[in-house]
């Protein structure tokens, strides 16, 4: 997997995740969604995403998580 494909798949757990932990304990756990989602957004106008930083540092491999097949 890509470091694109990795960073998807992590934020939609995180989202997921904290929508359940909402329902289940405490609705307090939405911020954590709004964190998701604001950090997702910045992301997409700054490039700038620490998840891929150290995923780059982990040895992942960049690629073109949107290129047709």
């Amino acid at each position: 997997m890509s470091i694109e494909r990795v960073v998807m798949a992590f934020a939609g757990t995180m989202i997921l995740l904290s929508l359940m932990l909402s329902w289940l304990h405490s609705g307090w756990w939405l911020l954590f969604t709004v964190f998701v989602g604001a950090n997702l957004l910045q992301a997409a106008f700054t490039g700038f995403c620490p998840l891929a930083i150290v995923l780059g540092k982990l040895g992942m491999k960049p690629g073109t998580a949107f290129e047709k097949r």
